[in-house]
């Protein structure tokens, strides 16, 4: 397939578009609100609070109000499997993408490289293109990914020993527990008390059979995670100087790595495991893991920059650039396993 087919295949897919259309006419709107002072670009951390506390655990619980299906619940434990070995991979050898700069760039850098925008930008996008499997597939594949950043991240960031509190933030994380509650429940239904409606039998926990007004409400509040992430996000790109931003090198260097070269990267090391049949992905889940992997960096990890001043106007900088950059990336990057699929 030649560029302008390809180009032509990306530009139909109403899917991508709709999704990568939505999520820059969002943030444009979150940014100009953020830049005429119509909104408090502050803002975006209470949103953020929402997002992270209510919504996504809502999204990821309901995502699991399904019949059981055993291809999934194995593509799920290959996707666990693959994001602790990336996470680690990225943890061992992550500051050799950085090897011009100084020791604190370094180390703030291979930060954002591990860390990436899966709250604000790879759950939403998974979902709106791959629907609840993609939920379902990016909250497991978070896992891992929560327990380090609030662990190894904090603990590098500040350069102090994690103590209870952190502890406390890693387990009791509201989508952690959401998505161990909504996993046990789509693994154990058949085992669970049953309740006969008419004339099949669910277990008691499928709220969307049995308890719809539980069901609906936590649906609701599932659908404002994609259209407030992306506001939050804008009104975050409002405090940062666009101008700064695009002078920087580093600022650079990190988006092509980060958005484009590992993820690209990761994509083949996974095609060729599969040839091999070694912890076996289907191509959505290996999409989710390209999306969750492309995304720029991590709220969380600028929130540490700036509190324990580790290179915060890098990092200011590169979420910029690595925003712009993952809006044409993560489609391109889908499209291309799409056409793989279909080859």
């Amino acid at each position: 397939m030649n560029i302008a087919n390809l180009l032509h295949t990306l530009i139909s897919d109403k899917s991508i578009i709709g999704v990568m259309s939505s999520s820059i006419f969002i943030m444009i709107l979150g940014f100009y609100m953020g830049k005429t002072g119509k909104l408090k670009s502050s803002l975006s951390i209470p949103l953020g609070e929402i997002i992270l506390s209510i919504s996504i655990p809502a999204l990821s619980f309901n995502a699991f109000m399904k019949d059981f299906d055993k291809n999934i619940f194995i593509d799920g434990i290959n996707i666990l499997i693959w994001s602790f070995f990336i996470h680690m991979f990225l943890i061992f050898i992550g500051n050799i993408f950085y090897k011009n700069l100084d020791l604190n760039k370094q180390l703030t850098l291979k930060m954002m490289t591990i860390f990436g925008g899966v709250t604000v930008f790879g759950i939403p996008i998974a979902q709106a293109i791959y629907g609840d499997l993609g939920i379902i597939y990016s909250s497991i594949f978070s896992i891992p990914y929560r327990v380090l950043l609030y662990s190894y991240g904090f603990i590098k960031m500040s350069g102090v020993s994690i103590d209870k509190k952190n502890i406390k933030t890693m387990f009791l994380n509201p989508v952690i527990i959401a998505t161990f509650l909504g996993l046990f429940i789509w693994i154990f239904q058949q085992s669970l008390p049953q309740v006969n409606i008419n004339g099949q039998n669910y277990a008691f926990l499928r709220f969307d059979k049995t308890a719809f007004w539980i069901y609906k409400p936590l649906s609701f509040l599932s659908g404002l995670c994609s259209p407030l992430a992306w506001l939050a996000a804008g009104l975050k790109l409002s405090e940062i100087s666009i101008h700064d931003s695009l002078k920087s090198k580093v600022a650079w260097q990190f988006s092509i790595i980060k958005t484009a070269l590992l993820p690209t990267f990761l994509l083949l090391i996974i095609m060729v495991s599969n040839f091999f049949g070694f912890f076996r992905l289907s191509s959505t889940g290996i999409g989710v893991i390209i999306i969750m992997m492309a995304t720029p960096t991590a709220s969380v990890i600028i929130a540490y920059s700036l509190k324990y001043d580790r290179e915060p106007l890098i990092t200011s900088s590169c979420s910029f650039i690595s925003t712009i950059f993952s809006l044409v990336t993560i489609p391109i990057l889908i499209l291309v396993l799409d056409v793989i699929k279909k080859s």
